[in-house]
This record gives structure tokens, C-alpha cells and sequence, in this order.
């Protein structure tokens, strides 16, 4: 099975505030349109631990490739990889600053709320139903 939309943000370092909430609140935004959740595999405390660093960015990598869209809240590697697979990144920026001309390029679509992003991603043209 394929997942549709995947939710890429900071993990390392965050509480469940930081890593989880906003994920549950875009699932929820989302319905019908399935997601993926990197936070199923939380890693955080253990991303010194020998090998586990090339684990995350491999397991992360292969989910994006997996994916029809990202969904993305304050991180940029993911979007980048994304791009190069012309799989189209959705970017919430919640501080309102101005964004680095590297993220507006690589990105589909900025917004300021996950709410817009989330219904931008359920009304655009994309055929989500094949993933």
C-alpha cells in the first residue's frame, strides 16, 4: 500500500507537543486522504546510538518515495529529496517570518496554517485515490 501524504517535521529533540500533536491534528484535517506518520518509528533518544542516524534518514527516504505529497511543518531535508522526485511538498510556515528563497523554490504551495494546508491538499487536482 502506498500512503498518500507524509508528515515530515522535527522530531529530534521535541516532546510529543513538538513531534506529535500537529501530526494527530493534520491526520484528523485529512480524512478521507491516508497519511504517514514518521513518528511511528520514534526514535528520539536513541539518534547517537551506532547506526541508528543512516536507519532514520533511510526509513525516512523510503517513506517519501512511497508518498503522493508531503505535508511539511519547520524542516527542509525532507523537502528537498522530495522535490528532486517531483513528488509536490506542501510547506506550513507557523512563524510567519519571510522563508529562505531555498524553501519557497522547492515548495509546491507555502501557507500559514496547517488547516490551509491540509485543505489545499484535499482540493488540488492531484489523483491521491491511486496511492
Amino acid at each position: 500500500m502506498r500512503y498518500p501524504i507524509y508528515l515530515c517535521g522535527p522530531i529530534n529533540g521535541r516532546n510529543d507537543a513538538g513531534c506529535i500533536d500537529w501530526r494527530e491534528t493534520a491526520k484528523s484535517l485529512l480524512v478521507p486522504l491516508s497519511t504517514l506518520d514518521p513518528m511511528r518509528l520514534d526514535y528520539r533518544g536513541r539518534e547517537l546510538e551506532e547506526g541508528i542516524a543512516s536507519q532514520i534518514v533511510l526509513n525516512d527516504k523510503n517513506d517519501i518515495r512511497s508518498c503522493g505529497a508531503l505535508l511539511v511543518v519547520g524542516t527542509s531535508m525532507e523537502m528537498f529529496y522530495a522535490y528532486e522526485l517531483a513528488i509536490p511538498v506542501y510547506v506550513v510556515n507557523l512563524s510567519g517570518e519571510p522563508l529562505s528563497p531555498w524553501l519557497i523554490y522547492h515548495s509546491a504551495k507555502v501557507f500559514g496554517t496547517l488547516r490551509e494546508a491540509c485543505e489545499a491538499i484535499l482540493s488540488d487536482s492531484i489523483d491521491y485515490a491511486d496511492y
